[in-house]
């Protein structure tokens, strides 16, 4: 089965949420000291669960979501 990485630049996270609302099941909001950031559940994904993640890099608006 076909493997993908998950790469994710926190730094540039605005915590909008638009990841979580597109794939919840392996993207959620966590209060950090910066405010609010996206955070991953799972850095490896496989092929099932692939096109839910591409979608919530592309909705990212800062392009901080990398597949």
């Amino acid at each position: 089965m076909v493997m993908y990485r998950i790469v994710y630049e926190k730094d540039e996270c605005i915590g909008c949420g638009a990841c979580t609302s597109q794939c919840p099941e392996n993207w959620e909001l966590k209060e950090t000291s910066e405010g609010f950031k996206a955070k991953f559940k799972k850095m490896d994904i496989n092929e099932d669960e692939y096109d839910s993640n591409q979608e919530a890099a592309d909705v990212c608006p800062v392009d901080c979501i990398k597949i």
